[in-house]
C-alpha cells in the first residue's frame, strides 16, 4: 500500500486527562489556573488544539464541575495566545462493578453515571469549538472499570453537540467505534466535516501495533479528518506513524508523562518533540486559524 503522508499537520495537546497521573509527575496540572497555563504553553510550542479535562485542585481527582471548566475556558480565552479549545465530554460514563460473584450493586467509589444533558452541561455553558464523544463502550484499563456509552446516549449527546454548534471529535478506541461513528453520520446526528481521534494502545481497546493502526486508518472514510495517538512508551513514536498514515498528531500528559527515558515532560516539551518529528519528515505545522477553516469551527 502506498504512503499517504499528510503534508499539513495540526497538533492537539491533551493537557491533563482524568487518569491517576497527577501524583506521578509534578508537571501534570490540577487547578484551572495550572491547566490553562499549561495549555497556553503548549499552544506557544506549536499545538493548534488543546484538549482539556478538569481536576479537583486539591486532590487531583477527575471532576465534572462546570465552574472548573468555565475557569479554564475563560483563562485560555482571556490570554493573548490563540488556540482551538477542545473540552472532554467523556466524564459521567464510568461504571465499576463488584466482584465476579456479586457484580451488583456497583461500587460507589469510581462509578459516575450521568444523563446526556448533565454530561454535556459544561459544553453548553462554555461553548468550546470542539468537544469529544467517546463512540462506544469497552473494558477500560485495569480492574473492573467499564467505559459506558450506549447507542442512545451517543445519539443524544451527539445531537446536543451539533445543535450547540460544537464540533464533536469522535474518540475511537476500536474498529466498532468507527462503525458506529459512520452510523451517526448516516443518521445526521453528526455533520460534515467529521473529526476522528484514533486512540491506540489503551487496554482493552485497539492495540497500537502498526497492523491494527492501519486497520483503524483504513476504516476512516477518506473525506474525514483524523488524528491519532498512543499512550506510554510508544507515544513519542506515534506522531511519525500518524503523519505517514495521512493523519494529524496528538501528544500530551494525558497520554504520556515522559519526554525521554526517565525524563518527566511538560506539555510544551511533548509538543516541541512532535513539532521536530513532523517538520523533520518534511511536513508543515498548521495553526488554529487553518484548523478552524479546515473543520468549519465556530470561534467564540
Amino acid at each position: 500500500m502506498p504512503l499517504n503522508m499528510n503534508r499539513e499537520v495540526f497538533i492537539t495537546c491533551a493537557v491533563t486527562g482524568s487518569g491517576d497521573t497527577a501524583g506521578k509527575s509534578p508537571h501534570v496540572p490540577r487547578s484551572p489556573k495550572e491547566i490553562a497555563a499549561s495549555a497556553i504553553d503548549a499552544a506557544k510550542a506549536g499545538a493548534a488544539v488543546v484538549h482539556c479535562h478538569v481536576r479537583d485542585p486539591e486532590t487531583g481527582a477527575p471532576s465534572r464541575l462546570k465552574s472548573l471548566y468555565k475557569e479554564v475556558t475563560d483563562r485560555i480565552r482571556d490570554s493573548e495566545t490563540d488556540v482551538v479549545l477542545n473540552l472532554t465530554a467523556g466524564m459521567g460514563g464510568d461504571m465499576i462493578f463488584g466482584d465476579v460473584e456479586h457484580p451488583l450493586p456497583l461500587k460507589d467509589i469510581g462509578t459516575d453515571m450521568a444523563g446526556a444533558t448533565e454530561r454535556v452541561a459544561h459544553v453548553a455553558e462554555c461553548l468550546p469549538e470542539i468537544c469529544t464523544l467517546d463512540c462506544g463502550t469497552m473494558n477500560f484499563s485495569l480492574g473492573d472499570y467499564v467505559m459506558t456509552n450506549t447507542p442512545s446516549m451517543l445519539r443524544a449527546m451527539g445531537k446536543m453537540m451539533t445543535d450547540l454548534g460544537v464540533r464533536p471529535e469522535i474518540e475511537a478506541f476500536d474498529t466498532g467505534h468507527l462503525w458506529f461513528a459512520k452510523q451517526l453520520v448516516e443518521e445526521g446526528v453528526i455533520e460534515d466535516p467529521v473529526l476522528i481521534q484514533l486512540c491506540m494502545g489503551i487496554p482493552w481497546g485497539a492495540p497500537d501495533d502498526l497492523n491494527t493502526f492501519m486497520a483503524m486508518v483504513n476504516n476512516v472514510p477518506s473525506n474525514w479528518t483524523f488524528s491519532a495517538f498512543s499512550i506510554g512508551r510508544n507515544a513519542l513514536a506515534y506522531p511519525a506513524a500518524a503523519v505517514l498514515a495521512g493523519g494529524n498528531v496528538r501528544v500530551g500528559l494525558e497520554d504520556n508523562l515522559y519526554v525521554g527515558k526517565g525524563q518527566l515532560a511538560t506539555n510544551a516539551q511533548l509538543v516541541e518533540k512532535a513539532v521536530n518529528v513532523i517538520e523533520g519528515m518534511g511536513a508543515k505545522i498548521i495553526g488554529p486559524e487553518e484548523v478552524r477553516k479546515k473543520l468549519k469551527l465556530t470561534k467564540r
